[in-house]
C-alpha cells in the first residue's frame, strides 16, 4: 500500500467511525453518559472533551501494551481486557484530578458520569475494535478520534434537540429520559442513511 492509498484508508476509517458506524447511534455503545448528560450543554461539552481525551490516549497506550507486551508474550487472550481497563481507568483518574482542580463546577455537574467513563463501553469498545481489525498505531489513533468525535456529535445533537423540546408541548409521560430515547431512535434512523457510503 502506497502513501496515497494509506491516507485514503485513514480517511475511510475516520468517516466510518465518526458517522457511518457512529459508536452511539449505530453501535449503541456509551449510552449511559449519552442519555444522562444530554440535558445540559456545558456538561455535554465537558463530557465530550473528556471522552475524546481518554479514548485517544487509551487507544495509544492500549496499542503499545497489546503489540509490545501482550502479543509477543502470548498473553493477549489472558490479560488484554484487564490491561485495557486499567489503562482507561488511569486516564479517567487524570481527567478527574484535572477537572477537580481547574473547573470544580463542571466536575460537580458531570457527577457520577465522569468516573463512569472508566467503565464506558464506548472507550473499551474502541480499543477492541483497533485490536480486532489489527490496526497499526496511526489507524488506531484515527479510529479513536473518529469514534469519540462521533460520540460528541451525537451527544451535542441530542442536547440541542432536548433544549428545544423544553419549550414544546410534550406529553407528561414522554418528558425526561423517555423523550431522549425517542429522539435518539429517530437520530439513529437518520444515521442509518449513511450506511453503504464506504465499502
Amino acid at each position: 500500500m502506497n502513501f496515497g492509498e494509506y491516507l485514503v484508508d485513514l480517511a475511510k476509517i475516520f468517516v466510518s467511525s465518526s458517522i457511518i458506524n457512529n459508536i452511539v447511534l449505530i453501535q449503541f455503545l456509551g449510552l449511559c453518559s449519552y442519555i444522562g448528560l444530554s440535558d445540559s450543554m456545558s456538561s455535554s461539552i465537558g463530557m465530550s472533551f473528556a471522552v475524546i481525551f481518554v479514548t485517544v490516549c487509551s487507544s495509544i497506550l492500549a496499542w503499545v501494551i497489546d503489540h509490545w507486551i501482550l502479543i509477543p508474550s502470548n498473553l493477549q487472550s489472558v490479560l488484554q481486557i484487564t490491561s485495557f481497563i486499567l489503562v482507561i481507568g488511569s486516564f479517567v483518574g487524570l481527567v478527574q484530578i484535572y477537572l477537580r482542580k481547574t473547573s470544580p463546577n463542571l466536575h460537580k455537574a458531570m457527577g457520577i458520569y465522569l468516573p463512569l467513563i472508566a467503565t464506558n463501553c464506548l472507550i473499551l469498545g474502541v480499543t477492541f475494535i483497533n485490536s480486532m481489525n489489527n490496526y497499526d498505531l496511526v489507524q488506531s489513533i484515527v479510529e479513536a478520534i473518529g469514534a469519540s468525535l462521533g460520540y460528541a456529535i451525537a451527544l451535542l445533537l441530542l442536547v440541542g434537540i432536548r433544549e428545544r423540546l423544553r419549550d414544546s408541548d410534550v406529553p407528561t409521560f414522554f418528558k425526561g429520559k423517555a423523550i431522549a430515547f425517542m429522539v435518539s431512535a429517530i437520530m439513529a434512523l437518520a444515521f442509518l442513511g449513511f450506511q453503504g457510503m464506504i465499502r
